[in-house]
């Protein structure tokens, strides 16, 4: 079974499990999992892992994120997109420059209510199937970190602009406040991901470009190696002796900062994710991947 990882250019209308079943049809495998869910009407950067890269989808789920969204001021929704049902309407008497002065408040820390309609969990059921039953939650604010907005256009009452943020930060929320900043309301009524951690829309391919290639039977060129998602950590070279001990699930002697890192066989083929244990001054397999045939196709950092 292949391994890797799919950049895709998610469609509007599907869901992000709709794209994960398309793929797993496709290839004929069931271990097949997204990095981060976006919404029906969001298009772009949905990735996807095949295989080993499974396990490390938790580690591309905690990447920041790059959004262009396109938000409409005057009218507020149940759900804050144009898919929800309208709630209020107000006249839009707003300038440039308050927009400009509004979006600005919001970079940095800052604390941010959900949407009731969410895929997160309230005592184990989804956000969104409690809000569908009329059955409302009081949830509690999230840090999030908003590192970047930029207004991309301003056409009244419509504005377009790209946000960098950290993981868990809801775009929808994020125009909700807006709106509220305002005090005309809004809703976000498009969203495109740019890019989810180091990967970009540039590199992604639609469902449809992923189907030709699985007809003419080079698909898996467009597979990235799994450890892609990890070159942000540091990395050890392992002897035969160590990588043993490591898929033994034993602590192992290695150089390196406090944190996580990767290890490398002498050969190139990822081992393992390790973890410092400061208690023990050694590290910790954290996950362990399967013997691979072919050497890693990123250079060991």
């Amino acid at each position: 079974m292949p391994d890797g990882i799919l950049i895709i250019d998610k469609p509007p209308g599907m869901t992000s499990h709709d794209v994960v079943d398309e793929v797993r049809r496709l290839v004929g495998m069931r271990k097949v999992g997204h990095a981060g869910t976006l919404d029906p009407m969001a298009t772009g950067v949905l990735v996807l892992c095949l295989g080993q890269a499974t396990k490390v989808v938790k580690y591309l789920m905690d990447s920041d994120k790059v959004y262009e969204a396109h938000i409409r001021l005057g009218v507020t929704t149940d759900t804050h997109d144009a898919q929800g049902k309208i709630v209020s309407t107000s006249e839009v008497d707003i300038t440039e420059s308050e927009v400009r002065e509004a979006l600005s408040s919001f970079v940095g820390q800052i604390q941010q209510v959900p949407p009731l309609y969410s895929a997160l969990k309230y005592h184990g059921t989804p956000l969104y199937k409690l809000a569908r039953r009329g059955i409302k939650v009081e949830l509690k604010p999230r840090s999030v970190q908003i590192y970047e907005i930029e207004l991309l256009d301003w056409a009244p009452p419509c504005l377009t602009i790209k946000v960098v943020c950290s993981a868990g930060t809801y775009i929808r929320a994020l125009a909700r406040d807006l709106g509220e900043r305002l005090g005309c309301g809004a809703h976000l009524a498009h969203l495109i991901r740019l890019a989810s951690g180091r990967f970009t829309l540039r590199e992604a391919v639609s469902l449809e470009e992923l189907t030709r290639a699985f007809e003419r039977g080079n698909w898996r060129k467009l597979l990235r190696p799994l450890d892609d998602a990890l070159v942000d950590l540091p990395a050890m070279v392992v002897n035969e002796e160590v990588e043993k001990r490591i898929r033994q699930g034993q602590q192992v002697e290695g150089e390196g900062p406090p944190g996580l890192c990767r290890a490398y066989s002498t050969d190139g083929r990822l081992v393992a994710i390790l973890k410092y244990d400061q208690r023990t001054g050694l590290w910790q397999p954290k996950r362990v991947f399967q013997t691979s045939h072919h050497p890693s196709q990123v250079a060991v950092q």
